[in-house]
């Protein structure tokens, strides 16, 4: 009886992961720039030396959906939507490489660097956080050039102090971690893109389709409700079992 409790075990975790993965999908459905991430059950594994007899599930992150999401107006002139499969570099929370994303929500901070709307500092052309000079106005032109204009010097020319480092994931393998964020494996970067463009004034929203999500969130629940009532009946056949054996 163990075989069939064990095999619906972990047919259940995989049902709990692929709910987790449906939920942070459905919480992120108006976060700007987000990319759903895709679960995937991998074939069934066999236990050694059980002919056949378990058969274990499991499943996992496969990864991001790409797919573009629509684009809208925002007016914010720090605002930029990224246009093609062109990514933004950002510092890693935990301050340790890079990590890229579509979201494009930017800001000053009070310190002078330029962050997200998550507070990860954007990387420039060095790989270094992008700072604006103290009281300085800054514009993003389309290929990513930040340009700071100091108010005090109103007929003074903008100055380039960096560059949005926009990079490219085409022909890199991207993995997406709990935390959200693409990164290339084993600490590795991305090339940088010279051909990236961008538009300002614009926000690409998050690429998860609400009715979708509902729909597997749905799917996921009686899957895993259906594997519990298995382990269930598991249970009660074995306390038959014992029974007979009981009589005899």
């Amino acid at each position: 009886m163990d075989r069939l409790i064990y095999t619906a075990m972990t047919a259940m975790n995989a049902a709990m992961d692929r709910q987790r993965v449906v939920a942070n999908n459905l919480a992120n459905a108006s976060t700007p720039g987000f990319r759903q991430e895709i679960f995937a059950v991998t074939p069934a594994t066999l236990v050694d030396g059980s002919l056949e007899a378990r058969a274990l599930a499991r499943g996992n992150v496969r990864g991001a959906d790409m797919t573009t999401a629509r684009v809208v107006p925002t007016g914010n002139p720090l605002d930029v939507a990224l246009e093609g499969a062109a990514l933004l570099a950002f510092r890693a929370p935990d301050l340790k490489g890079e990590v890229y994303s579509r979201r494009g929500d930017l800001k000053v901070s009070a310190s002078g660097v330029i962050e997200n709307g998550e507070g990860l500092a954007v990387l420039g052309e060095s790989g270094a956080p992008i700072t604006v000079p103290p009281g300085f106005s800054i514009a993003i032109a389309a290929d990513g050039t930040i340009m700071a204009s100091d108010p005090a010097a109103p007929g003074a020319q903008p100055e380039a102090i960096d560059k949005l480092r926009l990079v490219s994931p085409a022909g890199s393998t991207l993995a997406k971690g709990i935390d959200s964020f693409l990164k290339v494996p084993n600490g590795g970067v991305l090339p940088p893109d010279p051909t990236a463009r961008l538009k300002t004034g614009t926000l690409e929203m998050s690429n998860v389709e609400t009715a979708d999500t509902l729909v597997q969130m749905i799917e996921a629940q009686r899957a895993f409700e259906q594997r519990a009532k298995i382990i269930a009946t598991a249970g009660t056949l074995d306390e038959a079992s014992s029974g007979l054996m009981a009589l005899r």
